[in-house]
């Protein structure tokens, strides 16, 4: 009898871990399929975005992003720039101005997207305020049409097609009645300036 207790032991020994690597086999599989099946959804997600990004940067969904802009709830982006000291274009005096401006976007993207085209967004802001006289820009007026101004070339140093309110009044005059054969203008990627000082001296 001694001798048939431990022979029952090494049957149920040899018994009990074929069980245990079957059990372990399954719970090996299970992980598996559950990794394989993350990682398929986590490629799908990727690429549902990627391919987002690219449809909003070939215009294809430009009537959404425009409705987001309008959106008052939606908070925007400030991108500031450094200080622009110039030497205005008065003749009769040395003139100069020192203004900070902020340019507003619609969204964070947008804000790094113009960080990236910043040196010719600087040019164009230092080219168009140089032109200036103290005289235009002393009055609300006058630094209004200047924000319009740095809207537009900061627009254009992005690469957007920005039509230039005085050359289409220029335009409208000498072809009244003729249909214009140029693109149609593009919606400026920046929504306003701000200026965060404004010193001529």
């Amino acid at each position: 009898m001694a001798t048939a207790a431990p022979a029952a032991a090494a049957a149920t020994d040899a018994v009990a871990p074929k069980k245990g690597k079957k059990k372990l086999l399954i719970i090996i599989g299970a992980l598996v399929a559950v990794l394989a099946l993350g990682g398929g959804a986590a490629v799908f997600m990727m690429k549902k975005n990627a391919a987002a990004t690219e449809e909003g940067e070939d215009g294809a969904e430009a009537p959404a992003k425009a409705e987001a802009k309008h959106d008052p709830k939606a908070v925007p982006t400030f991108v500031p720039l450094d200080p622009f000291t110039v030497n205005l274009a008065d003749r009769d005096s040395e003139r100069y101005a020192q203004v900070g401006i902020t340019l507003e976007v619609a969204d964070a993207h947008l804000g790094d997207k113009i960080k990236a085209y910043m040196p010719a967004i600087r040019n164009n802001i230092l080219m168009a305020l140089a032109d200036k006289t103290a005289e235009q820009l002393g009055d609300r007026e006058g630094k209004a049409k200047f924000a319009e101004q740095v809207r537009r070339e900061a627009s254009r140093a992005m690469g957007y097609e920005v039509e230039d309110p005085e050359e289409k009044a220029a335009d409208d005059e000498d072809k009244p009645k003729k249909k214009k054969s140029k693109k149609k203008a593009e919606e400026m990627p920046i929504t306003a300036v701000q200026f965060s000082n404004f010193i001529i001296q």
